[in-house]
């Protein structure tokens, strides 16, 4: 078998959650290994108590190959981060998903892509919004990325692929249902002309707590948001936080100002967000931002100076990580850590932000 069925049986692991699933990652070298380990090379790694002997029963009782048969059967295939697949801006975020269920398929174009979101109350020019806004700039090659709810998330997908486009859709439950169930036609076509997508494992529900974490996902997809409509309190609003911690543009349509559905977007244009009138207004921020982020990736992520600097890059992205977790995953010494970072600073493909913690220059 390859490595994906372990990263499937790892995922499947109560308790073994992102912190755990790294650290054995880091202590083994692969998760082949890891899961094959015994008791004493686990605790020597780090794993005790419950996740421990989580790990153990597990092992015991799952047949990993029917797992993965599973996934398959549910029409679906697995991307782990080492696969060429994964998409690269989603791997740089703090808090990457190990692992992603997906029906259809993930391409090198989706890296042009910007996130829609909003209410699922939407009204009607809520609606037009969306559409005008999609349609547009999928006919320009972007790919619409956003979560498959009622209301605002529908007209973007349905724009997309009027205009042709490719369109993503993150789930916050198992790749084998859809929710709602009013967009069971929609997702058929989303597959056929992108992907749908999940972390969440073959039969989990689309629980209320699933949404917070599968938002982080939709900004992470892409190079930047736009929220189209989003009362006060919105999950929408959420989606923003993330990509403002991602380090991605957040873009706000302007609303009425008496209703509701838009008194978050109006605040968030009074707060920074680029209001956005025109598809123009959006193409050109992140046709930007897209031709950054290329040359970056042909500066380092291709061709490193040196050993030390393709150690390090793989660990850096977006979001600061602190000098101490470097040297923990890279497995360099501390002081030839620290002077690699130094020269990747001189060359501008790094910044020092706060004490000691680190982050790519997009």
């Amino acid at each position: 078998m390859n490595d994906h069925p372990y990263w499937l049986g790892f995922s499947l692991v109560p308790e073994i959650g992102l912190k755990r699933f790294n650290l054995l990652r880091d202590a083994f070298g692969d998760l082949h290994s890891a899961w094959m380990a015994g008791e004493h090379d686990l605790r020597n790694a780090g794993l005790d108590g419950r996740p421990l002997a989580n790990l153990i029963a597990f092992r015991h009782r799952v047949d990993l190959a029917a797992e993965m048969a599973k996934v398959e059967r549910a029409g679906a295939h697995l991307l782990i981060q080492t696969d060429d697949e994964y998409p690269p801006l989603l791997k740089r975020i703090n808090g990457a998903p190990p692992l992603l269920y997906v029906r259809g398929s993930i391409t090198p174009a989706d890296s042009l892509a910007l996130s829609i979101v909003g209410t699922r109350k939407a009204t009607s020019y809520g609606i037009d919004a969306a559409g005008y806004f999609c349609k547009g700039l999928a006919a320009n090659g972007v790919t619409i990325i956003s979560g498959l709810a009622l209301g605002i998330d529908t007209a973007a997908h349905r724009g997309a692929l009027q205009a042709g486009g490719r369109t993503i859709a993150v789930l916050g439950c198992g790749i084998d249902q859809v929710y709602p169930r009013q967009n069971t036609a929609l997702a058929s076509e989303i597959v056929q002309h992108g992907a749908i997508i999940t972390e969440f494992p073959l039969g989990t529900p689309p629980e209320a707590r699933n949404f917070p974490r599968r938002n982080r996902i939709i900004s992470g997809l892409a190079l930047g948001v736009l929220v189209v409509e989003a009362p006060e309190k919105s999950g929408a609003l959420i989606t923003t936080s993330f990509a403002a911690d991602q380090g991605r543009d957040v873009f706000a349509v302007p609303g009425n100002i008496f209703s509701r559905a838009s008194v978050g977007t109006n605040q968030l244009i009074q707060d920074g967000a680029k209001p956005a009138l025109t598809v123009e207004d959006i193409l050109g921020e992140i046709n930007v931002t897209y031709h950054r982020v290329e040359a970056r990736a042909l500066s380092y992520d291709l061709a490193p100076a040196d050993a030390n600097e393709a150690a390090l890059l793989p660990y850096l992205g977006a979001d600061p990580t602190h000098v101490d977790d470097l040297v923990r995953l890279s497995g360099l010494p501390t002081p030839t850590a620290i002077s690699t970072l130094t020269i990747l600073e001189l060359k501008g493909i790094v910044s020092l932000v706060g004490q000691m913690q680190y982050r790519l220059i997009t």
